[in-house]
């Protein structure tokens, strides 16, 4: 079994149900804090750069949910200089276990990573755990 650090939005529904799934396949888990760590471009990147630029981004995130933000749109940098500034819409949750690093919670990956056990892999879990739960739009409008 793995010993993963695990960095989360503390409350997150989404994330409780990840580690569940982490620890009840035998996983240990360092849970860490997304949105207070201090992270660096370099420990950032190290977690983002296997995926498109557009894939670093929490999709429920009230600025990107609302179009206020378009990852699409964004260059590296740019996209990078704004997760820094905003952890809140760093894609999560985000794991390393070893020298491999994970950003997000697609079942079929993580299961690929460390294991999740046959009920994880089975029906039962969805395939993406992406987001809290409890999430709203957050699209109020903007003050003229």
């Amino acid at each position: 079994m793995a010993h993963i650090t695990f960095y989360e939005k503390p409350g997150c529904g989404g994330n409780a149900k990840q580690k569940a799934l982490l620890i009840a396949a035998g996983h240990t888990l360092e849970v860490r804090d997304l949105l207070h760590w201090r992270w660096t471009p370099s420990a950032l990147l190290a977690f983002l750069e296997p995926l498109p630029v557009s894939g670093w981004f929490n999709r429920a995130a009230p600025d990107v949910k609302c179009g206020r933000i378009v990852p699409e749109s964004l260059t590296a940098g740019a996209a990078l200089a704004l997760l820094l500034a905003q952890p809140l819409l760093i894609r999560r949750p985000l794991m390393e276990a070893g020298e491999t690093r994970m950003a997000g919670f697609d079942t079929a990956r993580v299961h690929a990573w460390v294991g999740l056990g046959p009920d994880a892999v089975a029906s039962r879990a969805p395939r993406s755990l992406e987001g809290c739960a409890a999430a709203t739009d957050g699209c109020a409008a903007s003050p003229d």
